[in-house]
């Protein structure tokens, strides 16, 4: 089996080869190709791979490219990576944005919206791409902002494009495990959209044990939640937020942390891969163990200072090994195997949630097997999580009219619209300012 992995000159790119290096069953991966536009950030991760395989007899080949159309031909699965705009663009989202007041993170906010409006084209390329060239592939996908990009390729797709995150996979774990229950069997009741949701419920052998939590402040705030968000508000709310909600509740302390920050986290990141491409380019440098320990510093600094801001310490050793590798080796075991499953996809919404049209892409439990993912009944939303939903939907909507007609227009609309964007002027200066750094939204008139 083929899998396509584009952005694969991508640092995490590892974590996803890892995982299919504990896969010997059959009907696994045996053959990994990875597409990238530079070529040096290929040659780097091809070594990193290479050495992660050293012992493993039957390790998936790895082959490397340039050409998009050679990497997707044939491929049975297609697992979609890519950061349009590199880091620096991240480094750019956030700086723009913060220059205004407002929030400039990569899927949330501003920054969210700048990072989508030079991605959907591109992305949505890659999907008439696929339906061209691997019309029977199954397409994976993990650029952000996830939500939005998974919709914008389900219109050329259908549901043969489905999004992951692991943001969903580290809450369900978290709760779990503080409440002394195997995460594998316990069903998690999850819903939103990417980065913008809430867990309801956690049932194992039937039984709803949230309210156990929600009922114990020490145990609610012995863990990243608890200590995030705070005991009062989460027992206020009757639910557990994704992580990603702090920028919303909390979205003034936020900015200021960002503002106050010696460097934004783009900036961080931006400088740490450089330094790790720039370490790879010596061909006596121990590839794996050089990645792994800049990986160790990149999970350790996650959400750092959404963290500060709520005095909620370091991050747990048990929340440093990410998780999204697993979600995706899990879906194609699923679809490929017809392994029954159920995961916490980005899927098209059918009916699942009343307030949405059938063709918005929404984050929920779903059944996985050899037709794909397919949504679970869910119980409404309550009306202040409604209000955002549908809110951050629309938002995504103007975006996905912008990237398709090239309106300048639809593009400030999406800004003004944005919960956390407080003034029409300041969505037309994000645009100005977007606009001026980012050469991927000269198609904005």
């Amino acid at each position: 089996m083929k899998l396509t992995i584009l952005g694969g000159g991508g640092f995490r790119v590892p974590l996803v080869y890892g995982a299919l290096l504990q896969d010997h069953a059959e009907g696994r991966v045996t053959h990994v190709v990875l597409h990238d536009l530079d070529p040096a950030r290929l040659s780097a991760v091809t070594r990193v791979l290479a050495e992660q395989a050293a012992g493993v007899p039957d390790a998936p080949e790895v082959t490397a490219t340039t050409d998009l159309d050679e990497a997707l031909r044939g491929a049975d699965f297609v697992f979609s990576a890519i950061r349009v705009g590199g880091l620096e663009g991240r480094a750019n989202d956030e700086r723009v944005a913060l220059a205004e007041g407002v929030l400039g993170q990569e899927t949330v906010g501003a920054g969210g919206i700048a990072y989508g409006l030079r991605t959907v084209p591109v992305a949505v390329d890659i999907a008439r791409r696929v339906a061209r060239l691997a019309p029977d592939a199954w397409v994976i996908n993990f650029t952000n902002p996830a939500g939005l990009v998974t919709e914008a390729m389900s219109r050329h797709l259908g549901d043969r494009v489905i999004g992951i995150c692991d943001s969903p996979v580290g809450l369900g774990r978290r709760i779990a495990r503080v409440l002394g229950a195997n995460p594998k069997e316990a069903w998690i009741d999850y819903v939103g959209l990417n980065h913008l949701g809430w867990v309801r419920g956690l049932r194992v052998a039937g039984r709803d044990e949230l309210p156990r939590l929600l009922a114990d402040p020490d145990l609610l705030g012995s863990f990243e939640e608890g200590k995030l968000f705070g005991v009062d508000w989460l027992r206020s709310l009757g639910a557990i937020p994704n992580e990603y909600l702090h920028y919303y509740y909390f979205n003034r302390e936020a900015v200021r942390a960002y503002q106050q920050a010696e460097k934004t986290r783009g900036a961080f990141l931006h400088d740490q891969q450089a330094r790790f491409y720039a370490e790879m380019r010596n061909p006596d440098a121990p590839a794996w163990k050089v990645w792994d320990r800049t990986r160790a510093e990149r999970e350790a600094t996650y959400m750092a200072e959404n963290r500060e801001t709520a005095g909620a310490g370091e991050r747990d050793e048990d929340d440093l090994s990410g998780g999204y590798e697993k979600v995706a080796l899990a879906l194609m075991r699923a679809i490929a195997r017809d392994e029954r499953t159920t995961l916490i996809l980005n899927v098209r919404n059918q009916r699942t949630l009343s307030v949405l049209d059938t063709d918005a892409v929404i984050e929920v439990p779903c059944l996985v097997d050899a037709n794909g993912a397919h949504p679970v009944t869910v119980d409404p939303l309550p009306d202040h999580a409604t209000g955002l939903v549908c809110a951050v939907k629309a938002v995504e909507r103007e975006v996905l009219a912008a990237a398709d007609s090239g309106s300048r227009a639809s593009a400030v609309k999406a800004f003004a619209l944005h919960p956390l964007v407080d003034s029409v002027n300041v969505a037309r200066r994000l645009v100005e300012g977007y606009t001026e750094v980012h050469p991927g939204l000269a198609y904005l008139r």
